[in-house]
Order: C-alpha cells, then structure tokens, then sequence
C-alpha cells in the first residue's frame, strides 16, 4: 500500500521481469517513469511556447 488509496500487487514474474498492478483512485495519475517524464518535457515545450517574450512589442503610432 502507499498511503490509504493506492495498492501495488505483482501481477507476474517471469525471469528478470516483473508485471505489477496498480489500483488507484482516478483523481491520481499513474505511469511509468518514462511516460511521465514525456509528460512534464510537453508541458514544459509548451510552457516555453505559450510564454511572453522578454522583449514587450510596442506598437508606433503616427500622429499629425
């Protein structure tokens, strides 16, 4: 168990191989590490992308 809501059996073993099973709630998002860690590479990517620029954009405007 980790903490009250989320239980981790072993599903299987075969050789060096271990299949586990994770029950959890849903407002609790399980993956593998290396699915994760895509995740949070994308949410940086677009972090990075949806962000202002150092330099504000000043508009000149023509006056007379």
């Amino acid at each position: 168990m980790i903490g009250d809501d989320v239980e981790v059996i072993i599903v299987d073993v075969r050789g060096d191989k271990v299949r586990l099973g994770i029950t959890a709630p849903k407002t609790i998002s399980v993956h593998r590490k290396e699915v994760y860690e895509a995740i949070q590479r994308e949410k940086a990517e677009g972090k990075e992308q949806s962000a202002p620029s150092a330099k504000p954009h000043i508009q000149k405007s023509s006056t007379g």
